[in-house]
């Protein structure tokens, strides 16, 4: 399978991967100029992957933090 690379002027730092028929196939971000981009894809794809695992309510969470045992830096205290 033929495959090539094609930048798009109005698209700097992003560069698609398009097979023989021009679809494309992949992408190349340039992580220097869209780090933040990556950040945010990744999450979503985080967050769709664990929709279906099970929810803690706020409260719990919330009760869960607070009863955390406090622990010790550098001999200062972290919460």
């Amino acid at each position: 399978m033929w495959m090539s690379v094609r930048s798009l002027k109005e698209m700097p730092g992003i560069e698609f991967v398009v097979d023989a028929r021009g679809r494309r196939k992949s992408v190349v971000i340039d992580l220097g100029r869209h780090g933040a981009l990556w950040e945010d894809l990744f999450d979503a794809y985080v967050a769709q992957q664990r929709r279906t695992e099970p929810r803690e309510s706020l409260p719990k969470v919330k009760k869960l933090v607070q009863s955390a045992p406090k622990r010790r830096t550098s001999g200062r205290l972290q919460s």
